[in-house]
């Protein structure tokens, strides 16, 4: 079945930089375009970033703009989410699924892995 396996979240202070990574399985990887999705405490789950099948395509929020990075690796499965200059903001459980724009597998979530930016 679909999986995704979210790793790399922290605590760290504002100004400071994580690096998520995601493992998904149970479809063809290679074709399918990414994204990362975050859930602040209280709030609905939002994009952050996407990423095409082939890595040429890229799409940001706005707050991400110029702050986050998206990467994958087909060879095995992982899409990375560099994140620099972090503000207390975008403390939060971050996610990734398949799609660009919106989930693909939306039925099917891993259990995130949580960011806090705090002094």
């Amino acid at each position: 079945q679909v999986q995704f396996v979210e790793s790399g979240g922290a605590l760290v202070k504002p100004g400071g930089s994580l690096r998520l990574s995601c493992e998904a399985s149970g479809f063809a990887f290679n074709k399918n375009d990414m994204s990362w999705y975050r859930q602040a405490p209280g709030k609905g789950r939002e994009l952050v970033a996407g990423i095409s099948a082939d890595s040429f395509g890229r799409n940001f929020a706005d707050f991400a703009h110029g702050r986050f990075t998206i990467s994958r690796w087909n060879d095995n499965n992982t899409v990375h989410l560099q994140m620099d200059a972090l503000k207390p903001d975008d403390t939060g459980t971050y996610f990734c699924n398949a799609g660009y724009y919106r989930p693909t597998f939306g039925d099917d979530w891993g259990k995130g892995t949580q960011v806090t930016v705090s002094s």
